[in-house]
């Protein structure tokens, strides 16, 4: 090739190059607005609503304390 082929080839290039530039900003250009909006949502509050008597109550088995049954003597048990 000659440098006069690769001149012409790189012209080509850039002229193609701004010319699709130039018709796809015209086609999917245009303004862009956005209509963006954030869920609204209820702030904490310091009250406390009392749960329904009927699942927790006074006399309920309390899940989170542990429970021994029988006097052990091993030492492998873990003690709190």
């Amino acid at each position: 090739m000659k440098q006069r082929d690769i001149f012409i080839i790189v012209a080509a290039a850039i002229v193609a190059g701004l010319f699709s530039l130039i018709i796809s900003n015209l086609l999917f250009g245009g303004s862009k607005t956005y209509n963006l909006t954030a869920p609204q949502i209820e702030p904490i509050s310091t009250e406390f609503i009392t749960p329904d008597s009927r699942y927790f109550n006074d006399d309920a088995i309390d899940p989170t304390v542990d429970i021994q049954i029988g006097d052990t003597t091993n030492p492998d048990v873990l003690q709190n």
